[in-house]
């Protein structure tokens, strides 16, 4: 049996003369959209797969298609003759075009076998000297298909080995995705042997060494592995031995690496090739000079066999030695692999006659993490979802490794400048590297731009998948970000809708906690917490001690917002509340607790007066004087009309319910009218502080915050009454009713019901975040006075809470997502694209009784 291995990601073109079998091999071999046939496409313009004439048009839209797919990195199949040099030269160059690689299968079957087959084919006539000249055509051209550009050729000889082969689809050297770490990617060593155990040591890696005690192999206990991003040789004093710590961990499977440019060139010095012995490369060659043939030769191979770059964990992370576009990843070609080792630059120099480079990583917007090297930098940032790590070592400032998938840099400062750089690593004129982390101005990366939250969206979100964001939903996000919103730079996250329960079986009840319960119990949670839901308004507080880390001005401590992003309070008075907030953090030693310079509340801003000042007066307060005095004038009409002997008694029943109502409306919403002198934070939540998010910890942990900040300064933070509760137990069930009940007989809105563990996931997938429930007098703000007369009550219980419910699991995680990039330092368009999905989400219609 022929095994032909092709692949996984290239255009595979079968070349070979009518009759030869390459349609059958295709339909057994490949899927049915793998395989574009030039006679199908020639039916599709033409409606005749045997009309000649139409082959250019048929092959203008073969090409097409194919560019799609190739595009898409989509394995594609070419079935036509290709027999003849100039039809494969546009095939190839399509391939390299999108940086995949071209295979030929050849199919140089004996003349009588392919005419004998022809003439079994009802379908069309193709004349046995058709197929000699085809054949000719093949065989004078099967020595210049390696000049042609094709990478791999397969070349079947008779139908039996035809029948007898089989298709293997290779991964590209390139695609390690079933590499998933955890990793502890490494910068530019250059040679800096010293440097690079220190740094092992500090990431916490066991070095071994041989008789003569030199590193030889470096293993981690946790299971961990170095990924070297390049440029191991040149300039540093002990380029041999760097190499052979290198070699020995990727030997073992402690590493991996991939090539930098100074490797490259090493590689064609060793294989004797003219090279300019310039940037270090004469010492590396001088250190290897006292080593044996052998061990030269082992680098020479080692550094050889290095793939441009490698995409690992599944595609979320990509390594090499001077970052790659999101274009060329996981591709194959010469062009790929110039970017992989220099970068791209401009063509021009600089004063210090080095090469301008694009700046890649300010147009980056790609899913994967990008971490390099190549180009020195003062300290390591990320970029758009990327980071280089090369800062410096062989020039005396520090060799550097990125913990993947924690996103923690870690750094051992250089013995001394081992090489002098041409052009400084510290930039004087920008002031970067002076222990500011970067921070000084404002970086290309933090700049917004409307393409991305423009048209239809897909965010990736770590606990909800892929979620996607219509056209419209998008416009609808931006009418109001662009009109309304804080400013973007501090706008980290908003908070979900959420969902109320389902209709309530209880007479006279439209939400019940009994049905909350139920909901928690069908999604496998029965250890839930009832906070007391505050009648205010949503409201997300952003405490920060350090400007600069949200780029905003000098003496700027924060941003208080609503939770469809607008500002809560004018300047003046926001200041003063997170004055306030701030001090109440240190008083009750929260700052130094959670290490961290800023921090993020979600909670409730009381009274409800505050925001909906308009709304009570000129919505809720004429509807109740105008029902109350209608009902009391109708009441004093009736009477008067009893008194004369009209029998009015059904109506003056009906009237007497009416203005019961309508007093007991207008109770409902005074309770909650105060004056701004009565402002007060009623904080639930512990979003994110300095690079931590905290949804794995339970309520009871975010409460005790609360309490803790309500101790030393109640005047400005408000308690939140809570209870939990075990739903496996009917007595607690029973009493949280009861709790429940004489909270909202009381006057209070309701509770909310969230499982205590917070963040929780099922064998049915993520669990709600929290469930409202809210009381039955409360109601009456939402649906009316009379809401609860039983026709309106049957009426409203006719609501579907499935499309609520997946509404607030999608903006609960998309919230998430937004800290989570936030707290990993990814770029602001990062952090907003979650932030803004939220928020045009919200611009769906809801159904009203929900």
């Amino acid at each position: 049996m022929s095994v032909l291995d092709i692949p996984a990601k290239s255009l595979v073109v079968l070349v070979g003369p009518s009759g030869s079998g390459k349609s059958t091999f295709a339909r057994e071999h490949f899927l049915p959209y793998e395989t574009l046939s030039s006679d199908t496409f020639r039916g599709y313009v033409s409606n005749d797969e045997s009309d000649q004439a139409a082959t250019p048009a048929a092959f203008d839209a073969l090409q097409y298609v194919v560019g799609k797919r190739l595009e898409a990195g989509l394995l594609t199949v070419i079935d036509a003759t290709s027999v003849q040099p100039e039809s494969r030269r546009s095939l190839v160059a399509l391939a390299k075009s999108h940086d995949l690689l071209p295979v030929a299968i050849v199919f140089d079957l004996p003349e009588a076998v392919c005419v004998a087959r022809n003439a079994e084919r009802g379908d069309r006539d193709i004349p046995p000297r058709v197929v000699k000249r085809q054949l000719d055509q093949l065989r004078r051209g099967m020595r210049g298909l390696t000049k042609e550009g094709f990478r791999k050729i397969h070349v079947l000889r008779d139908p039996a080995e035809v029948a007898a082969a089989s298709i293997v689809r290779t991964p590209l050297l390139n695609d390690r995705r079933d590499e998933r770490g955890p990793f502890d990617a490494i910068g530019d060593v250059h040679g800096c042997r010293s440097e690079l155990e220190s740094l092992l040591d500090a990431l916490g890696y066991t070095i071994s060494r041989d008789a003569e005690g030199r590193p030889i192999d470096a293993a981690h206990p946790e299971g961990r592995r170095v990924v070297f991003l390049g440029d191991l040789v040149d300039r540093g004093p002990d380029v041999v031995g760097v190499l052979r710590l290198a070699m020995g961990m990727v030997a073992s499977g402690n590493a991996l690496a991939v090539p930098g440019n100074h490797e490259s060139k090493l590689v064609r010095a060793l294989r004797g090739a003219k090279v300019t012995v310039s940037h270090g490369l004469g010492e590396t060659l001088a250190q290897l000079a006292g080593e044996t043939q052998e061990f030269r030769d082992r680098v020479a191979t080692f550094c050889y066999d290095l793939v441009s770059h490698l995409v690992l964990d599944d595609g979320r992370l990509v390594v090499a030695h001077a970052g790659l576009k999101e274009q060329y990843q996981g591709r194959a070609s010469s062009r790929v692999r110039d970017f992989a080792l220099y970068g791209e630059t401009n063509g021009e120099t600089d004063e210090f006659g080095l090469p301008i480079r694009y700046a890649w990583a300010d147009e980056y917007r790609g899913d994967a993490v990008v971490l390099y090297g190549h180009t020195p930098v003062p300290t390591v940032e990320w970029i758009n979802n990327t980071a280089c790590l090369d800062t410096g070592c062989v020039f005396g400032g520090a060799l550097s490794a990125m913990r993947y998938p924690e996103r923690e840099v870690v750094s051992v400062p250089a013995e001394r400048v081992w090489f002098e750089p041409v052009r400084p690593l510290i930039d004087p004129a920008s002031g970067q590297g002076d222990g500011q982390d970067g921070r000084d101005a404002e970086r290309a990366h933090g700049v917004l731009d409307l393409a991305d939250v423009q048209g239809k969206l897909f965010i990736e979100t770590s606990g909800h998948g892929r979620i996607g964001i219509k056209e419209a939903q998008a416009a609808g996000g931006l009418e109001v970000m662009s009109r309304w919103a804080t400013d973007p730079r501090w706008l980290i996250y908003l908070p979900p809708t959420m969902s109320p329960p389902n209709t309530s079986k209880e007479p006279g009840y439209l939400e019940h906690p009994a049905e909350a319960f139920a909901a928690f119990l069908d999604q496998g949670v029965d250890d839930v917490i009832c906070e007391e839901k505050h009648m205010g308004s949503r409201a997300v507080v952003l405490v920060a001690r350090d400007p600069r880390r949200f780029h905003a001005p000098a003496g700027w401590i924060g941003a208080v917002h609503t939770r469809t992003g607008r500002p809560f309070f004018d300047a003046a008075r926001e200041r003063t509340f997170l004055e306030s907030v701030d001090s109440a953090m240190e008083r009750a030693g929260l700052w130094a607790e959670l290490d961290a310079d800023w921090v993020l509340l979600d909670g409730e801003m009381l009274p409800w007066s505050l925001k909906a000042g308009e709304l009570i007066r000129d919505l809720y307060a004429s509807t109740g004087a105008a029902a109350v005095a209608a009902t009391g004038a109708a009441a004093d009409v009736l009477a008067r009309a009893a008194a004369s002997g009209v029998d009015v008694s059904a109506l003056t029943e009906r009237n007497a319910v009416r203005h019961t109502d309508a007093l007991l409306f207008r109770d409902a919403y005074r309770r909650y009218v105060g004056v701004a002198s009565e402002t007060r934070f009623a904080p639930f939540q512990v979003l994110a502080a300095g690079s931590a998010t905290f949804e794995e910890r339970d309520h009871g942990w975010h409460l005790g915050v609360a309490d803790r900040l309500r101790e030393v300064a109640p005047e400005v933070i408000a308690d939140t009454a809570r209870l939990r509760v075990d739903l496996r137990d009917d007595a607690a069930v029973a009493a949280a009713i009861a709790w429940w009940s004489a909270r909202t007989d009381a006057g209070g809105e309701g509770m909310v019901v969230k499982p205590f563990a917070n963040r929780v996931r099922t064998a049915s997938g993520a669990a709600q975040p929290g469930i409202k429930v809210r009381g039955r007098e409360y109601l009456r703000i939402i649906y009316g006075p009379d809401y609860t007369l039983p026709h309106n009550l049957d009426r409203l219980r006719e609501r579907d809470t499935g499309r609520k419910r997946s509404m607030a699991a999608r903006e609960y995680a998309l919230g998430l997502e937004a800290l989570r990039r936030f707290t990993a330092g990814e770029a602001l368009w990062r952090v907003h694209q979650a932030v803004f999905s939220v928020l045009a989400l919200e611009s769906d219609p809801v159904d009203p009784r929900l």
